[in-house]
């Protein structure tokens, strides 16, 4: 793979706002398919903004109605923000692309560089991203008496399921619930989220991974749309300050190794069978007059 070229955009007092990065973004990944430039990686801060990626639902949302930018990676609602170091890796991989395997890449360079940094950081099936893993559910430790792992109104007496058909939202219910506070209930926590998008066989969008954050912020929406886990960061894994400056050169240098040392290869696509031979002409047979052939899942 090509050398990967970092651009620091901007960080700290000169954080660069949302919309203006995404302009950049479409920029780079212009060039990067014409090959005027090489594989580039943005790295930035962003002032606080909400993203929303294509498949967000209405009810992960701010409830106060504070504003969320569309955007047009996959996964669901995100934060960023000060003390959040934002990546943009924006590269040409070859098609058909292996979406999966690009993901992948990243994850580990993210998990080793969390790895160097003193925090020990692992993958959860069928979730992407950077986690730290909880305690198993019967070691947490319950707060004002109640059980973390189920939703409250399970042990309201005066609570009917049958007239309620909404999902436990650990907004209204209390700040113990709270994904920021999912340290404390010792449950899994997401410390880095990754959402791409590959148009044209070049990626855009990328990482964020949580430094020094106030994370807070999460506790508006219902982050990544996952309502059984939470976030954190370096700085609350640690115990003690840790800043942007001291994670960038760690992140860059393994993404480098990562990304720069990967074999990439297409994704496999299975030959289709083959077809038989065509048979002679007979009268079709009878079939149920709405009958349609089922597709292949």
């Amino acid at each position: 793979m090509s050398e990967l070229r970092f651009v620091r955009l901007g960080f700290g007092a000169e954080a660069v706002e949302y919309q203006e990065a995404w302009q950049r973004q479409r920029e780079v990944h212009a060039a990067r398919f014409a090959d005027e430039v090489p594989d580039t990686c943005l790295l930035l801060e962003h002032p606080p903004v909400y993203t929303a990626g294509r498949r967000t639902a209405e009810s992960e949302r701010p409830l106060d109605g504070t504003p969320v930018v569309d955007v047009d990676r996959g996964g669901k609602i995100t934060w960023h923000g000060p003390g959040q170091l934002v990546g943009y890796p924006i590269m040409k991989l070859p098609r058909p692309v292996d979406v999966v395997a690009h993901v992948r890449r990243l994850e580990e360079a993210l998990i080793l560089a969390c790895a160097d940094l003193g925090v020990a950081t692992s993958r959860i099936e069928g979730r992407s991203g950077v986690w730290v893993l909880g305690d198993p559910v019967e070691e947490r430790p319950t707060l004002g008496g109640l059980s973390l792992d189920f939703d409250p109104r399970l042990h309201d007496e005066e609570f009917d399921p049958r007239l309620h058909d909404e999902e436990f939202d650990p907004r209204l219910n209390g700040p113990e619930y709270a994904p920021s506070n999912a340290g404390q209930r010792r449950e899994d926590r997401k410390l880095a989220a990754i959402g791409i998008r590959i148009a044209k066989g070049v990626s855009m969008h990328g990482f964020a991974l949580n430094v020094n954050p106030d994370n807070r912020w999460f506790d508006r929406i219902v982050p990544c749309g996952i309502r059984d886990a939470g976030v954190t960061s370096l700085a609350a894994e640690l115990g003690s300050g840790i800043t942007i400056a001291e994670v960038l050169p760690v992140v860059e240098r393994r993404l480098r190794e990562v990304l720069e040392t990967a074999e990439l290869h297409p994704r496999t696509v299975a030959d289709q069978a083959p077809q038989a031979p065509s048979a002679p002409s007979v009268p079709p047979a009878p079939s149920a007059p709405d009958a349609v052939p089922m597709a292949p899942r």
